[in-house]
């Protein structure tokens, strides 16, 4: 069993930058597939970023893209997203997953972490 615990999440300007991360335990992840995706009140969970198990591949909600970077270390079992120039409507609880494939659709992962609260004021 996968457990995920997102890091780093808080409440900054807009226009300015935070790194989340998300450390797993109980089983090494270097061989998942991992994701990032959000979450607002009453909206759907919406993919943000995925890196494939080898770091070789890395895919970007469009919204992202240019201001955010999915990066991971196998060895300490830790995947980061690098958020710079954030914006208001980057306002959402920021959950990390993990999948045994490669996919940006939150029903192929199959482990979750409890999510991290990222707040961009205008």
């Amino acid at each position: 069993q996968v457990q995920l615990v997102e890091s780093g999440g808080g409440l900054v300007q807009a226009g300015g930058s935070l790194r989340l991360s998300c450390t797993a335990s109980g089983h090494t992840v270097s061989h998942f597939g991992m994701g990032w995706f959000r979450q607002s009140p009453g909206k759907e969970r919406d993919f943000v970023a995925a890196i494939s198990w080898n770091d070789a591949l890395a895919n970007y909600a469009r919204s992202v893209k240019s201001r955010f970077t999915i990066s991971r270390d196998n060895a300490k079992n830790t995947v980061y997203l690098e958020m710079n120039s954030l914006k208001p409507e980057d306002t959402a609880v920021y959950y990390c997953a993990a999948t045994k494939t490669w996919s940006s659709y939150h029903w192929d992962y199959d482990y979750w972490g409890q999510g991290t609260q990222v707040t961009v004021s205008s």
